[in-house]
């Protein structure tokens, strides 16, 4: 096979069919792996010849969900040294004493949108010529990201947050069955935890919960995996889900003095509410009805309403949706302050998305696997992390999956095993297939033609100008694709989607065209189309941005469906010309 003409000296591993397995080292709760011991038997046994791996190294670890024994027995070595690989694997970020010149590594990078905290990572493997896959950016012919952790996220989110609900309530001086409930990562796999969740249910289907914290209502905000995932385990509960239009009627029986004059009267059943965008904001014009499109083209036009019509029911929020700075937010600090001074039965907060000031405005702080609560107490504005006392308990951790370590592995592995015979045996990044070549941010000591915008946003020292393009000078407008594209990826991805990069060109000064074409592709239609109005709108700002872009720079967007013809990719697009 033809040889990298960008290797350095003879010494270069790519290709050489030894593939490493790094020990993870970002986080003491970080268990996953990229790779389990019966991928590994699969891609040993089978032979280099059909699977490109001949040797797989694994680096030993004490705390790994898969023991250093059991890749032993599948014929891997277990050794401190992966100099030896041409192919190094782990799930998270490595030390940067791990990366060694003219070797390729695979993991979730986090440098594509030129994060400033993840730039040294990015100048290592640029200094050792190392070539640098993200899994992140492994997509496929319909736009879908490959390799993601699904549901787990939602799974264990929702578990985590029943257990502190327990121990909450018992603070509260009611004692409920969700105190026998352990945290996500306390059970040995994921059907363990949901056959616990099943007991819980039991237990309230047998004898109930105290009238006193009922009706016990959870609102789910989102439709995506994260919500799905959510709701998969609160189904475990007797319940019922319940339209957003009738809670106040919910409420109102339950408060009903006929309904509650019994102090011992049990309730045997929680309830569920899936709140979308209709039920957060309305049109500023009353006479205009709602509509999605035009909501997420022109959010201005908008106001709140969640705090007014759903939150004061609300038992639980269980955030797992989609949110930008230019929406208006779910629940503002004040709004929470007013709805709790006036008997608001909110208890909790589990922020799966673990948006940090974002859509629920006090949660300003990520929690983590063994303290995953902190309590906002708004009487006082203050911030606590124990279970006593007035407020809102909050759950906003950020790497939940690996709680369920051992069935979000294997999930994962099931996809990356697929492409680890390309990665692990081509030495030429031209040879390798679409999905895996547009997956490298970096090779040779450069990186690749797809991110080549990624140095230019560096020195565009985007983090020290304004948080909007509102207040830029006019002599910056050179970088604005670069802003736009940033811009682009964080909708993509905080709405779930995924990408891929297509081409991207810079101008070198300001007269010059500057484009880039992405593929983008969700899950359902409905947040695709979501994500298209958000990508139309940056071509379309509103006049309250004010924006001074307008008459200097015009930004030409088009939005078609991909389709396969023969081997060529065209587009069926409707260009949109726009000032910005």
């Amino acid at each position: 096979m033809e040889k990298s003409t960008s290797r350095m000296g003879n010494d270069t591993m790519l290709g050489n069919g030894v593939v490493g397995i790094l020990s993870e080292s970002s986080n003491k709760w970080e268990r996953r792996v990229p790779l389990t011991p019966s991928h590994c038997a699969r891609l040993l046994h089978s032979g280099k010849g059909k699977t490109g791996v001949a040797r797989i190294i694994v680096q030993p670890s004490t705390k790994r969900i898969f023991h250093d024994s059991l890749y032993e027995e599948v014929g891997c070595e277990i050794s401190q040294d992966l100099s030896e690989c041409g192919l190094i694997l782990g799930v998270k970020q490595p030390k940067l004493e791990m990366i060694f010149p003219d070797r390729a590594y695979a993991f979730f990078s986090h440098t594509h949108k030129a994060q400033k905290e993840n730039m040294p990572l990015l100048d290592k493997i640029l200094d050792a010529r190392a070539s640098l896959y993200d899994y992140e950016l492994i997509v496929g012919d319909h736009g879908k990201r490959l390799l993601a952790f699904g549901k787990y996220a939602g799974r264990a989110g929702l578990i985590d947050f029943l257990h502190g609900l327990g121990m909450r309530y018992l603070s509260l001086g009611y004692s409920t069955p969700f105190l026998s409930l352990g945290a996500s990562y306390m059970y040995s796999s994921l059907a363990a935890a949901k056959a616990a969740v099943l007991s819980v249910g039991e237990e309230i289907a047998a004898h109930g919960l105290p009238s006193g914290i009922c009706p016990l209502v959870f609102v789910f905000t989102g439709s995506g995996n994260v919500s799905l995932g959510a709701q998969e385990i609160f189904k475990l509960l007797p319940h019922t889900f319940v339209d957003p239009s009738r809670l106040p009627e919910l409420f109102g029986k339950a408060k009903d003095p006929s309904q509650s004059a019994q102090t011992s009267k049990r309730v045997f059943q929680v309830y569920g509410c899936v709140v979308t965008s209709q039920d957060m904001v309305q049109l500023k014009d009353p006479t205009k009805e709602f509509d999605k499109a035009d909501y997420y083209a022109h959010p201005e036009n908008y106001s709140p309403i969640f705090h007014d019509k759903i939150a004061p029911y609300a038992s639980v929020i269980v955030n797992c949706m989609y949110w930008e700075k230019r929406f208006p937010p779910l629940l503002t600090t004040k709004q929470l302050q007013d709805l709790m001074r006036k008997g608001c039965p909110l208890l909790g907060i589990s922020d799966i998305t673990c948006d940090i000031g974002g859509s629920l405005e006090f949660v300003n702080q990520t929690t983590s696997i063994d303290s995953p609560f902190f309590r906002y107490d708004p009487f006082n504005d203050s911030y606590h992390y124990d279970m006593e006392g007035t407020g809102v308990i909050c759950a906003s951790v950020d790497i939940l999956p690996t709680e369920f370590a051992k069935e979000a592995s294997k999930h994962f592995g099931d996809i990356l095993s697929k492409f680890i015979g390309s990665l692990a045996s081509t030495t030429n990044i031209t040879d390798l297939p679409t999905h895996l070549r547009r997956a490298c941010i970096a090779h040779g000591g450069a990186v690749t033609p797809l991110y080549e915008y990624i140095p230019r946003m560096r020195n565009s020292d985007s983090e020290k100008l304004p948080e909007t393009l509102a207040n830029c000078h006019p002599n910056k407008k050179k970088y604005n694709i670069l802003f736009l594209i940033n811009e682009a990826l964080d909708i993509i991805e905080a709405a779930g989607g995924s990408f891929q990069f297509v081409k991207c060109q810079v101008g070198q000064s300001a007269d010059a065209i500057s484009c880039s074409e992405l593929e983008v592709g969700a899950d359902d239609n409905a947040v695709l189309h979501q994500i298209i109005d958000s990508l139309m709108s940056i071509a379309n700002p509103s006049e309250n941005h004010g924006c001074i872009y307008k008459e200097t720079t015009r930004i030409s967007l088009k939005v078609g469906k991909a389709m396969e013809r023969g081997n060529r990719k065209e587009l069926d697009d409707k260009e949109t010309p726009e000032r910005f």
